[in-house]
């Protein structure tokens, strides 16, 4: 019985250790953070932007979502909640420029994380480049943690850019 005590109180004081260093680690990093990623699409800027702008209907091509609901304007900006794998987050919309430019921001606090994405269409190669660049800020010392070393800053966009590209038919290609 004292056996099992011991090592129940030893993996106790190891998990409670590593929980120490990794919260340590995380108040070190810096709060903000910029990623960018980018991919080319054989798609015409209006059709790529289309599909992005709309965003009650990307959980049909967005794995990561099951549902969107738009919540209406709020001081004339487009407010949607969508929810999926992570739970529910908020979007406000907070500049559109037609097959150019989206920018989107979370106006929640409190998630432990915040910022936004801009999503950029411009023609290359007999198609269009699509560019995403998030500019964020992590207050939670765990997820910093989480954010820099176990998924990096820039699996949410891969994610994104990928289910973009097999929406349209192609291949990703990051």
């Amino acid at each position: 019985m004292k056996i099992i005590v011991i090592v129940i109180l030893s993996m106790v004081s190891v998990l409670a250790l590593l929980g120490g260093v990794v919260a340590l680690i995380g108040s070190r990093l810096p709060v903000s953070h910029m990623a960018t990623r980018s991919m080319v699409l054989h798609r015409p800027a209006a059709e790529l932007y289309k599909m992005v702008r709309d965003v009650k209907n990307s959980p049909s091509w967005r794995s990561d979502v099951k549902s969107v609901e738009l919540l209406g304007d709020v001081n004339g900006k487009l407010n949607y909640r969508e929810r999926g794998s992570q739970g529910e987050v908020t979007y406000e919309l907070i500049e559109d420029v037609p097959n150019q430019k989206i920018v989107t921001r979370i106006p929640e606090q409190g998630l432990g994380y915040s910022g936004t994405w801009t999503t950029m269409f411009a023609p290359e190669e007999g198609g269009t480049r699509v560019t995403i660049t998030e500019n964020g800020e992590v207050s939670n010392v765990l997820f910093r943690f989480m954010s820099r070393y176990v998924f990096g800053h820039t699996s949410t966009i891969d994610g994104y850019l990928t289910s973009l590209a097999k929406a349209v038919g192609e291949t990703p290609d990051l």
